[in-house]
């Protein structure tokens, strides 16, 4: 009997596995060390550690960081652009902005594709799709033969107005396939069909140079997923917060540029559900960098804002992270300016913290937490030893820099790293008009639990959330999605304009697309769910907001009405006298997914039976006797006191004086500070 699902998350520094027996409702975690050089390799292993059949798991989902680390790292393959004449240079010229405003000598970016690689052809379509000079299919077979002794590997095409008339970019796709038919091609209509050339060709790009490195990795893993025994579809996490079926993935390769930050979002939603939160703050900390995202009445934020690298948007729906530089083995160092500084910088999975004896030598928030006794020498139930001497070495050179003792070095590196993340969670929440203290904090990740109550704190949030499984959490997100697409089509016209027939017809269309790509992912009509999102916008703004209509907008009135309020909402501002235009039409196509119902536990034990150690740990300037716990054996319901440590496999979370952690029927720990 198949009865184990199976979710893993590949990180920079681990590869987190978390598995579900449907018939006993147990979970079991582990971890397993990433190789970002092999990426599927990473996954076999920690499938191995587990001690999983192939032949046992019934649903096997994960998040990946392939295209990620391909974008970031550039080891892309050989890559073509063709476009229309004379916008060749439309990825260099990009919206002109910059990063950093006021730093002049800052670059942006090289483009994916060089100036060389890029070719224009004749071709031309007006803004309401007719065609002025069609392809002239000759000059198409001559392109593609130069592109073949070039060793071309994959090509973006993407024409001005194609968004409106995609025949120019078929007829040139389909002539580049009989010549080229071991090439990837992707077009911009096929991708994204919406105006504003910069970002729909960029997003294009981004498709084609992922394209064969996802079509790559996920045949690779199937292949080996078949020989141990799993015959079912592999589903991976996309940006948008959905799964697609390995037979997509090629498709959509754009998606997978998140793939692995998504998750942790999806996990922290589904904790604070359970916890009866609806405002919540997901904080996901690993090793090298801290993700954040936000959920609000119910609904996770979703942006179309979004890039990998600065310059360089991808246009889908994505879950809105803001992920900073601050993790485990972030660096601290004393930048020009005699500052202390925390990360982004990281020692990553190797050579990693100096603690961890893996030849790290530069002081981290690992070896600092370690100095302070607020991590302790043994990991992952004592299978990965830390030398806290070396940690302290690496920790003196702070102390040498700023005249400070090495226990004043490791707190102000963890006080630098804490003011960071509060930076970003104010970004999230009160530059978008939320009040932090509306929300529970959702602290998870390897070292999110270690620093989420002084977050908590400093942000005036009156509740952490630190799940079962912290370390892991993310994994766990892969198992609660469900099969997502999202499609979109450009659409202007002045609300005044429009009838609920007209907006009908142009949905329907969308629809009949999405039920195509649904039941290619093996999705049932009754398990499919199509909900209608209109972008609008006051006219003469530039940017539109999404406003949700269910499954059929009912009424135009009240359509217009919910624009307004979340107008106010997004910009405290709102105007009924001003005149509303449609921007865009937009589709998301839902396959529900069987998930699994997590057990409830009720009191079994004592607490006295969790005490593992009593330790000196470093708190409000002084090293305190503080009780450590063994959080698997701590019984639901029971209420400790801080200052105390809970250790488990997969992460420490730390409890400061004046606050107070309940363990509730979830095994989840509630911690809140004491008024």
């Amino acid at each position: 009997m198949k009865q184990t699902r199976l979710a893993i998350d590949v990180g920079g520094t681990f590869t987190d596995v978390f598995v579900f027996d449907e018939e006993t409702g147990k979970i079991s975690v582990t971890k397993t060390s990433s190789t970002p050089s092999n990426p599927e390799q990473g996954i076999l292993d920690g499938i191995e550690k587990a001690q999983l059949k192939g032949e046992n798991i019934k649903v096997f989902s994960h998040g990946t960081t392939v295209g990620t680390n391909a974008l970031i790292e550039r080891k892309l393959p050989k890559t073509a652009l063709i476009t229309t004449k004379g916008f060749r240079d439309v990825p260099e010229i990009r919206r002109g902005t910059k990063l950093d405003l006021w730093d002049a000598y800052k670059d942006t970016a090289k483009p994916y594709i060089q100036r060389r690689d890029r070719f224009e052809i004749n071709e031309r379509i007006d803004y309401n799709g007719n065609v002025l000079t069609a392809v002239d299919p000759e000059e198409v077979r001559v392109l593609a033969q130069k592109l073949k002794k070039r060793g071309t590997e994959s090509i973006a095409i993407c024409f001005m107005n194609a968004y409106v008339n995609a025949e120019n970019e078929r007829i040139v796709k389909e002539i580049i396939q009989d010549e080229l038919p071991d090439t990837y091609v992707c077009t911009s209509s096929e991708v994204l069909p919406e105006i504003f050339e910069h970002e729909r060709m960029s997003t294009t790009i981004v498709n084609a140079v992922l394209g064969p490195i996802v079509s790559k990795y996920i045949s690779t893993l199937e292949g080996e997923m078949k020989q141990k025994g799993y015959e079912e579809d592999i589903l991976v996490l996309h940006s948008g917060g959905g799964v697609m079926t390995s037979s997509t993935v090629p498709r959509y390769a754009a998606r997978l540029a998140s793939s692995g930050i998504a998750a942790g979002a999806i996990a922290s939603k589904h904790i604070a559900k359970l916890c009866g939160f609806n405002n919540a703050i997901g904080l996901d900390m690993g090793g090298t960098s801290t993700d954040i995202s936000l959920m609000y009445e119910g609904d996770i934020r979703i942006t179309k804002d979004w890039y990998i690298e600065y310059g360089y948007p991808i246009g889908f729906p994505s879950i809105e992270i803001l992920t900073i530089g601050a993790g485990g083995g972030s660096i601290a160092w004393k930048d020009e300016g005699g500052s202390l500084r925390n990360g982004p910088q990281s020692a990553g999975a190797v050579p990693g913290p100096a603690c961890y004896m893996r030849g790290g030598e530069e002081p981290t928030n690992s070896d600092a937490n370690l100095v302070l006794g607020r991590l302790g020498i043994d990991l992952l139930d004592g299978k990965m030893q830390l030398d806290k001497e070396k940690a302290v070495k690496a920790v003196e050179k702070i102390a040498d820099e700023f005249g400070y003792s090495n226990v004043e070095a490791a707190n102000a590196i963890l006080e630098v790293a804490n003011a960071n993340m509060c930076d970003a969670l104010r970004l999230i929440s009160v530059r978008r008009g939320y009040d932090p203290r509306d929300f529970a904090l959702v602290a998870f990740g390897g070292a999110g639990p270690l620093h989420g109550a002084y977050l908590a704190k400093e942000m005036e949030i009156p509740t952490v959330i630190v799940p079962p499984h912290p370390g892991v959490a993310a994994a766990m997100g892969c198992l609660l999605v469900d099969v997502r697409h999202d499609l979109s089509k450009t659409y202007v016209k002045n609300f005044e304009q429009i009838t609920l027939d007209e907006l009908d017809s142009e949905f329907y269309a969308l629809e009949k697309e999405a039920e195509i790509l649904l039941q290619e992912e093996g999705v049932t009509k009754e398990n499919s769910t199509l909900m209608r999102y209109i972008d609008m916008r006051y006219s003469g703004q530039w940017r539109s907001l999404a406003v949700p209509i269910g499954t059929r907008e009912q009424s135009l009135d009240a359509t217009l009405e919910a624009f307004h309020q979340e107008h106010e909402r997004e910009f405290s501002f709102s105007d009924r006298n001003q005149q509303v235009e449609i921007y865009g039409l937009r589709l998301t196509a839902i396959g529900t997914v069987p998930k699994p119902e997590f057990p409830k536990f009720g009191p079994d034990g004592r607490l006295e039976d969790a005490l593992k150690e009593e330790r000196e740990v470093y708190f409000d300037k002084q090293f305190v006797l503080t009780n450590v716990y063994d959080r698997e054996k701590i019984p639901v319901a029971s209420e400790i006191q801080g200052p105390a440590i809970v250790e488990q496999l997969d992460s420490t979370t730390v409890i400061p004086p004046d606050f107070t952690a309940v363990v509730d029927e979830y095994r989840n720990l509630i911690i809140t500070i004491n008024k």
